[in-house]
Order: structure tokens, then C-alpha cells, then sequence
């Protein structure tokens, strides 16, 4: 089914290649989900539909502490000619992180990733500043889990950017909890970037619009996330709102392959602002619907389906309608979801349709792949 829409979307934007900025390797996260370097690089192998160049990886929560993680994330990393960029994940609670990080970094990390919800942690303890100063000394990312239950996460993280300006501080999950104000100081902290492993596609609209586009980074949160479903999903996105090609080239890839590298950020222009367009109103009932089902099927199994069930009344719409087409693919995504679900209701596939329906729902003005209302 994601076929032609990945064929599509990398014809829309011609040299266009993703590079994942936001995935994880481990075993032991109490959360249950878990991911093998092999797994991983199968992900990227299903994306080189449009052209899936890599990924920045980084360790799962591991409670008994992170030198032995690090050491698996870099050695998986070692043998796959630059296709994994290795982070260390380090705890400022363990003591010992910034030790950690230098050891880390001398065995092959290019990174550091910080989970301040999980090691309950805020971003103003004196290790995180020691933590930066390293980065800023060797120019490195420094990804940091954006969520809710972490005070003052974006204050702290501006503060950190105009400190150190040659670390590159990405906020994970499109800097959600802070998104309403920290795009106003975005363009003056060029070091401030966030990524794109989100689902929501409200925020990330937000995102796209009111951020400068050099300062986003493509990303899936695979295993909770789908670097080619993000990839087709998040193309369609950029372009709906306006993006040129040189910046989606500039997102899904461009950016974070600098910073892989060592390389000073490239501008891509100041952010698109928000723009007057002809309402879709009818296609925003179905994205809310769909959205709507998909969090409650995993949240609420039993209240999943009465969302998704009027998602599909309302594409029934008049044929006359100009967007009628999109309407008609909708519905053929939407019983190819019924399908999958009657045969086997635990298929994961199930939910990647729901988002490539809430994506289409939400990109009326993007080419739909050929033949696909049909």
C-alpha cells in the first residue's frame, strides 16, 4: 500500500533522501518496545524508496545505567559503513555522565542523547552545562527528549543554545510542550534545531510554518515510528505548505548529514509564516476522525472504531467536489484498513494506514500517486 505513495513522493522532489535523525537500539526499555541493530537497518533497506541514507541512533531507557548500551549502539554502528551515526545516552543523576560521554565519545560516538523525563532530570543541572561545553568544544549534537513533565525545558535549552554556540541542540519531537512561544526565538539561535519524530500533524504543521526550515530535522522515532511512512507523510506535508524542494531536501536529509559530519549548519531560508488558504473543511473533519481513531485504538481499543467508522461516512461526499479524488483514495485506505483489521487485529500495518489517511486528509494540494482513488 506505501508503494506508491513512496514513488510519488520522491518524484515530487526530485534528489530528494531521508535521513532518519531520531531512532533507537535496546532491548530493555521498561516500556516493552524493543529494537535490534538488524531490525533497524531493515527499516532503512524498506526506505530506500526514496532514497534512505542513514540515521542518527541512539540506546533505549536501560535502568541499570548506559556504558554497556553505548558500547552495543557503537559497535552495531562500527559495521555498517556510516550508515548508523552512534549517540551515547547519559544520565546527569549517574554522577558520572559527562565521563561517560568523553569515554563514549572516544570509542566512536558522534552524539549525546538526553532523556530529562525518564532520569528525571531538568536541563539546568550542572552536568547537562558540562555536557554542552562538551559539545560546543567538538561541535555535536545533543538530542534531548522534548515532553511533558520536564520544567522549564525550552527556557533552559535557549539558554544552553546562546551559551554554546557551536553545539547543536535538537528538541526532539518538534519541541511540543514549547512550540507556542520558541518559535518566536528560533531564527536568532541557528544552533536550535528541532526534530520531527512526532505524530500529531497539527504540530507539526506549526512546525513547519513557524520554524526556519534549516533548523528542522526529519525524523521517525523508529521503533515507535516508521521512517518511510514518516518520510512519505511528512513530503507531502512540506509541500502542502509551501516548501521548496531545496528545503525539503534541506530536512529530510541535507541538514542532519552536515551535522553527522562535523560541518558548519546550512541556512534554507527563513520560516514560511502562516499563510492564507482555501479551507478544506470537509477533508478536516475526515484527518480528525482518523487521528482520533488511531490514538483511541491504541489507548481505548473499544472507542477506536465508532472514530474511524464516522471517518468513513464522511468521505461520502458528492462526486462533484474538486476533491473528490482524494476522497475516493481515502476510502480505499480506509477499507484496506478494515481488511487488515478483520484478518489479524494486532497488524501494526493497520496504524501506518491511519497516518498515510490523516496525512492525505490534511494534503489536499500535493499530486496523489497514479491510479490510487481508483
Amino acid at each position: 500500500m506505501i508503494a506508491p505513495w513512496a514513488t510519488q513522493a520522491r518524484q515530487a522532489v526530485p534528489g530528494v533522501r531521508l535521513f532518519d535523525a531520531h531512532t533507537h537500539l535496546g532491548q530493555n526499555d521498561p516500556d516493552g518496545i524493543k529494537q535490534t541493530p538488524a531490525e533497524l537497518l531493515q527499516v532503512l533497506a524498506d526506505a530506500e524508496a526514496i532514497g534512505a541514507t542513514g540515521a542518527f541512533t541512539f540506546p533505549m531507557h536501560e535502568l541499570d545505567g548506559y556504558p554497556a548500551a553505548n558500547d552495543m549502539v557503537i559497535a552495531a554502528a562500527a559495521g555498517t559503513q556510516g550508515r548508523l551515526i552512534p549517540f551515547c545516552r547519559v544520565s546527569p543523576n549517574s554522577g558520572t555522565a559527562p565521563d561517560e560521554a568523553r569515554r563514549a565519545l572516544a570509542a566512536g560516538a558522534k552524539g549525546i542523547k538526553l532523556h530529562p523525563r525518564a532520569e528525571q532530570f531538568t536541563l539546568d543541572h550542572p552536568a547537562v552545562r558540562e555536557l554542552a561545553q562538551i559539545a560546543d568544544e567538538r561541535r555535536l549534537p545533543i538530542l534531548i527528549h522534548a515532553g511533558r513533565g520536564i520544567p522549564a525545558l525550552g527556557r533552559h535549552t535557549v539558554a544552553l543554545a546562546g551559551e554554546f554556540p557551536d553545539a547543536r541542540f535538537i528538541l526532539a519531537h518538534a519541541g511540543i510542550t514549547d512550540l507556542g512561544w520558541i518559535w518566536r526565538v528560533a531564527a536568532d539561535l541557528p544552533n536550535l534545531l528541532f526534530d520531527t519524530a512526532w505524530f500529531m500533524g497539527a504540530d507539526l504543521r506549526a512546525l513547519y510554518t513557524l520554524v526556519p526550515p534549516g533548523q528542522i530535522l526529519f525524523a521517525s522515532d523508529a521503533p515507535y515510528g516508521n521512517t518511510l511512512l514518516s518520510g512519505v507523510t511528512q513530503i507531502r506535508l512540506a509541500l502542502q505548505l509551501g516548501l521548496s524542494h531545496d528545503q525539503v531536501r534541506s530536512i529530510m536529509s541535507e541538514q542532519s548529514l552536515r551535522i553527522a559530519s562535523g560541518l558548519p549548519l546550512q541556512p534554507a531560508g527563513p520560516a514560511l509564516g502562516e499563510r492564507d488558504r482555501a479551507p478544506h473543511v470537509l477533508l478536516d473533519r475526515v484527518a480528525q476522525f482518523l487521528m482520533m481513531g488511531m490514538i483511541l485504538s491504541i489507548r481505548a481499543p473499544d472507542a477506536g472504531p465508532e472514530m474511524l467508522a464516522l471517518a468513513q461516512l464522511a468521505c461520502n461526499v458528492p462526486d462533484e467536489l474538486d476533491d473528490a479524488p482524494v476522497f475516493a483514495a481515502l476510502r480505499s485506505l480506509l477499507s484496506a484498513y478494515f481488511e487488515l483489521v478483520a484478518d489479524d487485529p494486532g497488524d501494526r500495518r493497520t496504524r501506518g494506514l491511519l497516518m498515510l489517511g490523516a496525512s492525505l486528509a490534511a494534503t489536499p494540494d500535493v499530486p496523489l500517486p497514479a491510479g490510487v482513488a481508483a
